[in-house]
């Protein structure tokens, strides 16, 4: 059942108003979210009055902001209507997400992330693409055998990676997962740690663990650990090796020697896949050793079958502070 639209004339003080009729009010309670936080969501992202009515929404505004808002909630019923849940961070993917919306048209019209194909299925959740940029990374991934995802912290690089690996794994596309990142201290010494050899580079590879936990059950990971079906590992591991049948990710990328990524990128083997993620600005190799991400980066440009996805503080989706943070230090970097 579609979704009906009346702009009512204009009122003296220019606000107009868009209602919305949504036909199911058990979806529409879904839609407005636990004491209509989501609504408030929307207002906040969009600038206007959201009014619930029945089984309407009364959508009050400026027309540009009328539209972008009316889109997110057709888009985010039309999740609903396909049996899927909203979540805030649902809300926040449409609102990233958002376009202009068109009277008339279908819910499949107006919002591109919710189509079909974008959801990758994980044994615990479904994830999504919240930006466009990140909508682009994902398809790279799926496309290219060798892709990088260069931006800040928060943006997704590494998660969306792991969870592509999940899911081609899940669906038998490759044999295994090969998570690596090099094992370089983010600016302080830590010194001697003790233990066996996993015990000491344990520490290092913490985020590739959380990034996993997130999509299959602890108990899962561990067998399929076991059973090398997934490989946490040190860069300096990756030496002589011939990854074949494989989703290899490279995470902290910068921090990648030139000598340690070339070595790495020529470990692709037959049915493989590659990503390397990284941060330009947050190099933690000594002073006067140039990152391997940048060198990769200049030299592999242009090169047929690899692509490069980039992100900026617009894609960062964790605690909006996190998005102002980023974009506080590049004015700093900027300015000089």
């Amino acid at each position: 059942m579609g979704i009906s639209a009346l702009t009512t004339p204009p009122r003296p003080e220019d606000a107009l108003e868009t209602l919305l009729e949504f036909p199911d009010n058990r979806l529409l309670i879904d839609l407005c979210g636990e004491f209509d936080r989501n609504l408030a969501q929307i207002e906040h992202a969009t600038g206007v009055h959201i009014l619930r009515r029945g089984n309407r929404l009364a959508v009050v505004g400026e027309r540009a902001a009328r539209d972008e808002a009316s889109g997110v909630l057709r888009g985010l019923y039309a999740r609903l209507e396909g049996g899927r849940g909203v979540t805030p961070g649902d809300v926040d993917g449409a609102l990233r997400m958002r376009a202009p919306a068109i009277v008339g048209a279908g819910p499949g019209d107006q919002l591109e992330m919710f189509r079909s194909g974008m959801e990758l299925r994980t044994r615990k959740k479904p994830v999504e693409p919240r930006t466009e940029a990140q909508r682009a990374y994902v398809e790279a991934l799926f496309t290219h055998e060798l892709a990088f995802g260069i931006g800040p912290a928060g943006t997704g690089k590494t998660y969306l990676a792991v969870a592509v690996g999940v899911t081609m794994l899940i669906e038998g596309r490759v044999d295994r997962i090969v998570l690596s990142r090099p094992a370089v201290e983010a600016g302080e010494r830590l010194g001697f740690l003790p233990g066996d050899m996993k015990e000491k580079v344990d520490p290092y590879m913490q985020p590739l663990y959380d990034a996993l936990n997130d999509f299959l059950p602890a108990k899962q990971v561990q067998k399929l650990i076991e059973e090398k079906r997934i490989e946490i590992a040190p860069l300096a591991f990756m030496r002589g090796r011939t990854l074949a049948g494989a989703f290899v990710v490279l995470d902290e990328a910068q921090n990648a020697t030139t000598m340690q990524m070339k070595m790495f990128l020529t470990r692709l083997g037959e049915g493989s896949r590659m990503v390397v993620t990284g941060d330009r600005t947050q190099v933690d190799l000594p002073r006067g050793v140039p990152s391997g991400l940048a060198d990769a980066e200049r030299i592999l440009k242009g090169v047929a079958g690899i692509s490069f996805s980039y992100f900026g503080s617009a894609d960062v989706v964790r605690h909006p502070l996190v998005a102002r943070v980023i974009e506080a230090y590049d004015r700093a970097d900027a300015a000089g």
